[in-house]
């Protein structure tokens, strides 16, 4: 049978006429089974910086923390218990905390390193985070990544682990490359024996293209060139290889779109990463040959969020870029900045569906039109900063606390607790009343937004975002057999609307409501 919802959905759509978005012209929509477009790798966050605090407060707050990051479990009711991601980033530390108030860096934003300055190691530092690999891994996520800001601060040209109003170089020695590599072969090594966590996927630079790290912001980071990331890669994947460490070497974690496609703010020596790494005629920065390096770019969607035609061209633009190399994407990063001036700009924490639906949109477009494989928030637990899907209330001296949940959260969940690893994106197809094809009709960016997935177990999920602040009917079907209905799960503004169970569908998308459909 056709399983379908009969409904009139009214939807303005942006890439065709105001008088047409005036009339809302109900639309139709129709997934396509045979119409894959990206596979989906994984969901995930980051444990910066919060994870080397509260992996130490109480075991209840790490369990709830946890729960609410890692599970996929459901309740009684049978709400989910948690977002069910799938990737967790791990910030392998360059030794900022041990240096303290000369490390420059602000007390909250340093992390410690495994390495110490005679050369051993000592697996008893960054125990907070490794407790939170732990409680992921028991919670069944199986895709780590570790990540780094600075080489450790024993192989930086200024002893620090931040730029310090230096050049647009990478802060490491000339004669360091090497130790650098056999530190990330260590700390991998280290981790899968102590902990037992192997990570998939390492990124040994994150933002080399930022012109913010020029200078030096109170946190760790460094500059790099192209030329520099390139020989960094080329030394660990030799060290790897060396070794037989099978980890995935990602690069470069963009900080911008527009640094991927040429050279915004950043010089063209830091630019253009996209055919820098991959154009196999860039002979001085070319590493598409490498065995360690898998045939995808990672990159992070700050600042390319407003306007609304920026949102949607920018990622146009990386589309056909990657497409032309033959690469995957990795969305790896975001977080709310000062330029998101439509939800107030980054500062304040938000727990309501103001932001969960800002960042619902940046996840749809990045999925829809940059062909993500993969989808990242930023920090999973913040302050009093748009960058935290929880909010940490840490007692005075940090050594305990507790941790809220927000509708930010749950609405990532929307998409990372049912879209699970090896499920691909499906075509949605939007037809008027006449049965006409509405080209880009599937998303109205203050609207009605529809994407549609296939699990690798045959299972189908959409998801429906409603921008608007009306309820708006929604139609669609999915041309399958195998379908015997769907299950219904809702985050919207009404309270305890988190990722909540619909027990009946009238049809109605809620106003500024995230739906997921599940089929069984």
């Amino acid at each position: 049978m056709v399983t379908k919802f009969f409904t009139s959905l009214v939807i303005g759509i942006s890439c065709v006429s105001a008088s047409f978005a005036e009339k809302q012209v109900p639309l139709h929509f129709t997934v396509s089974p045979d119409s894959v477009c990206q596979t989906i790798d994984n969901f995930g966050a980051s444990d910066a910086w919060s994870m080397r605090f509260l992996g130490k407060w109480s075991e209840e707050q790490q369990k709830q923390a946890a729960d609410w990051l890692f599970s996929c479990e459901m309740d009684e009711q049978g709400k989910p218990k948690g977002i069910g991601l799938s990737l967790w980033r791990f910030n392998l530390g360059a030794g900022s905390v041990e240096q303290g108030d000369s490390s420059q860096i602000n007390y909250g934003t340093r992390t410690e390193c495994f390495l110490a300055p005679d050369g051993s190691y000592d697996w008893n530092k960054q125990q907070g985070q490794r407790n939170f690999l732990r409680l992921a891994k028991e919670r069944g996520v199986n895709q780590f990544l570790a990540f780094l800001n600075s080489p450790p601060v024993y192989f930086t040209q200024n002893g620090l682990a931040t730029n310090t109003g230096r050049d647009g170089t990478l802060n490491l020695k000339e004669n360091c490359y090497d130790d650098y590599a056999c530190f990330l072969a260590d700390a991998v090594e280290g981790v899968k024996k102590h902990d037992g966590i192997a990570f998939d996927y390492l990124c040994v630079v994150n933002e080399p293209d930022g012109h913010w790290n020029w200078i030096g912001p109170k946190q760790e980071g460094t500059p790099a060139t192209n030329r520099e990331i390139a020989r960094v890669v080329r030394e660990t994947s030799k060290e790897f290889q060396r070794r037989g460490i099978s980890t995935k070497l990602l690069v470069n974690e963009s900080s911008d779109y527009r640094c991927m496609l040429g050279d915004y703010m950043s010089g063209w020596e830091r630019g253009y990463s996209i055919s820098s790494f991959f154009a196999p005629d860039s002979a001085d920065t070319y590493i598409g040959n490498l065995p360690n390096v898998p045939r995808l770019m990672a990159g992070h969607s700050y600042w390319t969020n407003t306007p609304l035609d920026n949102l949607r061209g920018f990622r146009m633009q990386l589309r056909n870029s990657l497409d032309k190399f033959g690469l995957r994407f990795w969305q790896t990063e975001t977080c709310i900045m000062s330029n998101d001036e439509e939800i107030g700009g980054g500062h304040g924490f938000d727990f309501s569906m103001k932001t969960a639906l800002y960042v619902a949109r940046i996840i749809h477009c990045d999925l829809v039109y940059a062909n993500a494989s993969a989808w990242q928030w930023w920090r999973s637990v913040g302050g009093d900063y748009k960058d935290g899907l929880l909010r940490a209330y840490p007692q005075p001296e940090a050594d305990d606390g507790y941790v809220a949940d927000s509708k930010l959260l749950w609405a990532l969940g929307n998409f990372s607790r049912f879209i699970r690893p090896g499920a691909v994106r499906l075509a949605v197809m939007a037809c008027d009343g006449n049965g006409r094809n509405v080209p880009e009709g599937e998303t109205d960016l203050t609207g009605v937004m529809v994407s549609a997935y296939r699990n690798a177990d045959g299972g189908y999920v959409v998801v429906a975002i409603n921008y608007s602040s009306e309820s708006r009917n929604f139609d669609f079907q999915v041309p399958d057999k195998s379908i015997s209905g769907w299950k219904l799960y809702r985050t919207s503004d009404a309270e305890g609307e988190d990722l909540a169970p619909v027990d009946a569908f009238d049809g109605m998308l809620s106003p500024r409501s995230i739906t997921t459909f599940v089929s069984f």
